[in-house]
């Protein structure tokens, strides 16, 4: 007889088929190709932390994508920290027959991987060629944790860091409608649980049994949420249940400090001494020395990822490895940035962030990147990230600020987050002078300028091509406004050299054809209407035809943009000006831009102020409204017309 675990409760075959038969089909789900029967997951964890997971899943296949998605199993792990077991797979197939896969059929496979080369791997197994309607059982087993510190022998490697602590954070969302999701964890009664749902409500419950704690939550008959354009992540915004038996984050600071202390990430080497001594033998300040040494590491560690033995994860590599190979990720590169830090007298540490997304006030692992801290004299801690800022004037990128963040410190640190960076330190400035001529012909010349993260993307054009390719690479700029257009002057100065100064570019076009023209008018857009650089102004490629947002959004950075350019005409015209004068307010964003006549020439002005990274739905509004402000002028050409 066929014996299910089903919402902690031991049931038997006829109410899982039931189920099968009463669950719905692709009519009843529109839109979706895979219907999940149930998700269970089962957790039992043991005084060392050591956790075992017990997962069963029943997917229903609703349409013929759903039974190409379902046809190969796979389990994520990392042998380092976790083990993963398949234990059952069986196929309950539309005419009543029910198939069990044979298991000796699992194949272990190494992950894909880009940038990370850890070793995860994946248990995968063929189920075959499903139909609409056949139901996938899975069962498997795993143990362990994400992250790895130290290796040692047998079971010891699957205990997590903070040894003696468990924590998870259990996603109640699903890319595909679910009818049930349950999670259970059974804990020693003398090992505290903090709990917390976010986004959502579910069912929960606690009860005693044989000296455990057994916390069970569920939640029933949910459909996927609806992505919306540039929203938040997922876990910012969907149900989701944090557990941890971490107090607070204090004593997770000072362990993550006790921890790369005790394994000696920054002890100083003489190599490694002499080499930044020399580094700084032209400093002037502390904060010029600061900044050697970020950008040194910043542009001469490559990130990549390679297992480097038995301590990857929260240990950060020592000054020895990192200085030799010059290469590692995010926590090798922070490292060596200490270590450099270190040597030259500054007090540092290492800290942890999320990169994506936010860390709840719940004491839970919600890591996934390495920076440094360093504090200057004046008394305060700045951040500092070698991983993001390579060939970016910032020492830490405002393309995370409104993170959260913590320091490993010896007395301890509370979660605290990156402040907003003011629009001003991303600016944009690009003046243009130009004529348009009765054939057609657009000439003139522009300069460019461009601060912060806004450099970073103009300076793209270059830093990212072959010395020789430079020119072309800044000529496509323009042909992306229009295929005949022509550099006849340009003057870039040396794009690698990112610390002299913001990055200046300015050029002197030609464009025939540019405009269209007729026996008595010409009609064209001017050069800055169009997306001209438009790789700076990603505010551009928002979908403004949405009028309300239910999520949170975000862009790459705030940014300021200011464009000024005065078009000439021939005497025998006369101009006829689109109504696109427009002037919005906002706290989080503003708009103000249109034309004007001043004598025989035309100056069109917009600037657009957007103050935040992170923006709530509510500031949907006043972003909407001021990049439409700025699409409308691209939207609607200039009309000159020929004087009788």
């Amino acid at each position: 007889m066929l014996v299910l675990i089903f919402c902690g409760f031991i049931i038997n075959a006829d109410p899982v088929e039931d189920l099968i038969k009463t669950s719905g089909d692709a009519d009843k789900y529109k839109g979706s190709n895979v219907l999940v029967l149930f998700d269970s997951t089962r957790v039992d964890v043991q005084q060392t932390g050591l956790s075992h997971f017990h997962i069963h899943q029943l997917f229903k296949v609703l349409t013929q994508a759903g039974a190409l998605e379902l046809r190969v199993i796979k389990v994520d792990y990392d042998p380092i920290s976790a083990d993963a077991e398949i234990r059952l797979l069986r196929v309950f197939r539309r005419n009543g027959d029910v198939e069990i896969l044979d298991l000796k059929n699992v194949k272990d496979y190494a992950a894909p991987a880009r940038g990370i080369y850890w070793g995860a791997r994946e248990k995968m197994i063929e189920v075959g060629r499903l139909e609409p309607g056949d139901v996938v059982e899975l069962k498997y087993f795993k143990k362990g944790f994400t992250y790895a510190l130290l290796m040692d022998d047998d079971d010891d490697r699957f205990i997590p860091p903070m040894r003696g602590h468990y924590y998870d954070i259990v996603p109640f969302w699903s890319n595909h409608p679910m009818l049930e999701k349950v999670y259970i964890a059974q804990l020693p009664a003398d090992k505290p649980l903090q709990y917390q749902f976010y986004n959502g409500e579910c069912q929960s419950s606690l009860r005693f049994e044989n000296g455990k704690h057994i916390y069970t939550f569920s939640m029933k008959n949910f459909m996927p949420l609806k992505r919306e354009p540039n929203m938040l992540d997922f876990f910012d915004v969907a149900p989701k249940l944090i557990l941890t038996t971490s107090p607070d984050w204090e004593a997770k600071s000072r362990w993550f400090y006790n921890v790369n202390e005790d394994y000696g990430s920054f002890e100083p080497t003489p190599e490694a001494e002499a080499f930044v001594k020399e580094l700084l033998k032209d400093a002037k300040t502390e904060l010029d020395s600061v900044s050697i040494l970020t950008h040194w590491v910043g542009d001469n560690m490559r990130y990549s990822g390679i297992s480097m033995g038995s301590n990857e994860g929260y240990t950060l590599h020592n000054t020895e490895m990192n200085f030799r190979d010059r290469c590692g990720v995010c926590k090798d590169k922070a490292a060596l940035l200490i270590s450099f830090l270190r040597i030259a007298g500054f007090e540092t540490y290492a800290a942890m962030t999320m990169a994506g997304s936010r860390i709840e006030d719940i004491p839970a692992d919600h890591f996934n990147h390495s920076v440094t801290v360093v504090k200057l004299s004046d008394g305060k801690f700045h951040l500092l990230d070698p991983t993001w800022v390579p060939f970016i004037r910032e020492l830490w990128s405002s393309a995370e600020q409104q993170q959260n963040y913590l320091i490993g410190l010896p007395e301890g640190a509370d979660l605290m987050i990156t402040p907003v960076s003011p629009p001003e330190n991303h600016y944009l400035k690009i003046k243009a002078r130009s004529s348009i001529m009765a054939d057609g012909t657009l000439e003139g010349s522009l300069s460019v300028e461009a601060e912060g993260q806004t450099d970073a993307a103009v300076r793209g054009i270059f830093i990212r091509e072959y010395k020789s390719e430079w020119d072309k690479a800044l000529e496509a700029e323009l042909l992306k406004v229009h295929p005949a257009a022509v550099i006849t002057q340009m003057d870039y100065g040396d794009p690698i050299d990112y610390l002299s100064g913001p990055i200046t570019i300015n050029i002197s076009y030609q464009i025939k054809g540019y405009a269209i023209t007729g026996d008595n008018e010409i009609i064209f857009t001017p050069l800055l209407a169009t997306p001209f650089m438009s790789r700076a102004m990603g505010h551009l490629y928002f979908n403004t035809d949405q009028e309300e947002k239910k999520y949170g959004f975000r862009d790459r950075c705030s940014r300021l943009v200011e464009l000024e350019e005065t078009i000439t005409f021939p005497d025998n015209f006369k101009p006829l000006l689109p109504d696109v004068n427009k002037t919005t307010s906002g706290n989080s964003a503003r708009f103000s831009g249109g034309y004007r006549i001043k004598g025989n020439s035309i100056q069109l002005n917009q600037e657009i102020v957007l103050g935040k990274r992170i923006y709530e739905a509510a500031d949907w509004n006043e972003f909407r409204e001021a990049v439409k402000g700025q699409k409308k002028i691209s939207e609607m050409p200039v009309v000159l017309k020929k004087s009788n």
